[in-house]
């Protein structure tokens, strides 16, 4: 429940417009925030919410409209103005200093000083382990940034935002290097500090966490503002469709057939690697889809890049076909007819400063080579059937693809792999990152190819979305196999809830029982 605070909104933003190069990012959008609440602003990438977002924080300048925080003016537009006014932000790429320490990343410009000139280090480890302590984390301030988890690091940084003492706290997609341990801290510490009276402002992908945290919903589409409700008057349905400006389906489960009769395309045995996994057997069968579900280090990622010749095997077999699959390295899995979507598609699925044109064809350029030379026009060709499948929104093929949307950049990441004509798929987090309209898209990808013969794994941490497609799930603990749940199990966890919304969340919460060790629901 929102707490009761009087007084003026902590933000009123209104009629605020901003171009860039003559293209309108945002048309006279009004946003106000109360205090005391979570205010979840929403939209699909491109939709305005970084650029009205990058505003209130001072970074960037407005071409028209008037800003307000708890009823002061905005008068500048500089991250210095916004902090004196309160506002703090936390933004997507972390902006943390590898070199310092956590204390001095929390407080870096804003030092406790021992007299005019020297810096108070033991103040300042002192008042960052409160701030850690608050986050329910274990870390010692001392420690330097570079030596910690991604998940530690996305942890700093808020640390490092709630510091400030912000009345309205900005946080953008805050969860998406956090296990789920860390973020059930997050969002208690995000209820204390609403209790308290200040506003935060949270945008995310992931719907099922605008379902537990917010009290209030902005949707914004096109540079416009669609609709601001409280959250208990949307449905998840009507969210998606306020969206992405039409009625979206994707989300739920199409009843689908898998036949086991025939024999599987691929065999997993006792597959194992240095470290993880661990004597892993499964079998995969043409058009099935394989969820693998499991807490963050469970072996998921490692099971991936064992069986597609990315990390050593240290004993076990892969058939596919029937015929052992020669694992030792990524190329050999390749001819083999199995292609990885990895995890981190910047860093490990896409080159970002080579075109798209450049990065669609990297897998099969063999094939559009003769004599040592690319065929540019058969090249493009390919590539321009690929943009038009799967609906990759760009300026031109010769763009750097670093400058696509983060789901224009997985579109590209699962077309450069679509061309080499893969018979077995898979996906680690597929739709990690995207907005919800390029999850929709990928999740019907997902069905039309396994639909068409392909066998798919998917991994995700995004339960609704594994819930939705797969026809059994794997759940995974330390390296190992513990659960293999049919669909007929998924389905009888909410067999006596005829509402869409409650079925999925009774799936969603049987599931979450058995990655934690449970038997499901009873």
């Amino acid at each position: 429940m929102t707490a009761s605070v009087q007084g003026p909104d902590a933000v009123r933003m209104t009629g605020i417009m901003k171009s860039f190069g003559g293209i309108r990012a945002l048309d006279g959008v009004d946003l106000s925030v109360a205090p005391g609440s979570i205010h979840a602003l929403l939209g699909e990438n491109g939709a305005g919410k970084s650029t009205i977002l990058k505003i209130l924080r001072g970074v960037q300048v407005p071409d028209a409209g008037e800003i307000h925080v708890a009823g002061v003016p905005m008068t500048q537009y500089t991250p210095e103005a916004a902090r004196n006014l309160g506002v703090a932000m936390i933004f997507q790429e972390m902006s943390l200093i590898p070199t310092l320490t956590v204390a001095q990343n929390i407080f870096l410009t804003r030092e406790p000083r021992a007299g005019r000139f020297l810096l108070d280090d033991r103040s300042a480890n002192n008042l960052a382990k409160l701030l850690l302590q608050q986050l329910g984390l274990d870390i010692d301030p001392r420690t330097p940034t570079d030596r910690l988890s991604t998940g530690e690091k996305q942890m700093t940084e808020i640390a490092k935002a709630i510091s400030q003492h912000a009345r309205v706290l900005i946080m953008d997609e805050p969860t998406s290097a956090l296990s789920t341990a860390e973020v059930e801290r997050l969002f208690a510490f995000l209820r204390g500090i609403k209790d308290q009276g200040v506003a935060v402002i949270y945008v995310s992908h992931k719907m099922d966490e605008i379902q537990q945290i917010a009290d209030t919903v902005t949707i914004l589409r096109d540079g416009r503002h669609i609709i601001t409700k409280p959250l208990a008057e949307l449905t998840l349905e009507s969210i998606i469709e306020h969206i992405v400006g039409r009625r979206v389906n994707a989300f739920a489960w199409k009843s689908r057939q898998v036949d086991r009769s025939q024999a599987p395309l691929m065999q997993v045995r006792n597959l194992s690697g240095l470290q993880k996994p661990s004597g892993i057997s499964f079998d995969l069968y043409p058009g099935e889809i394989l969820g693998i579900a499991g807490l963050m280090g469970a072996g998921r990622s490692e099971l991936a890049r064992a069986i597609c010749g990315i990390d050593k095997m240290a004993e076990g077999e892969v058939r596919v076909q029937g015929k052992v699959v020669n694992t030792s390295s990524p190329r050999a899995a390749i001819r083999a007819g199995i292609a990885l979507i990895p995890e981190d598609r910047r860093t490990q699925g896409l080159i970002l400063e080579h075109s798209v044109l450049s990065n669609l064809s990297l897998p099969t350029i063999d094939s559009l080579s003769s004599a040592g030379f690319v065929d540019d026009r058969r090249a493009k060709t390919v590539a321009e059937g690929l943009v038009s499948r799967l609906r990759v929104k760009l300026g031109s093929l010769t763009s750097p693809v670093r400058l696509l949307s983060g789901g224009n950049q997985q579109k590209v990441v699962l077309g450069k792999w679509l061309a080499a004509d893969p018979i077995i798929l898979i996906l680690d987090e597929p739709t990690a990152g995207v907005d919800i309209g390029s999850k929709a898209e990928i999740v019907e990808l997902i069905r039309s190819l396994a639909d068409a013969g392909r066998a798919i794994i998917m991994i995700s941490s995004e339960l609704a979305e594994l819930l939705s497609v797969s026809d059994r799930i794997l759940v995974m603990h330390g390296g190992r196999i513990t659960r293999d749940i049919s669909r007929d199990e998924i389905d009888g966890w909410a067999e006596n809830d005829a509402n869409a919304v409650d079925r999925i969340s009774q799936m969603e919460h049987g599931l979450q029982l058995a990655i934690q060790g449970g038997q499901g629901l009873v």
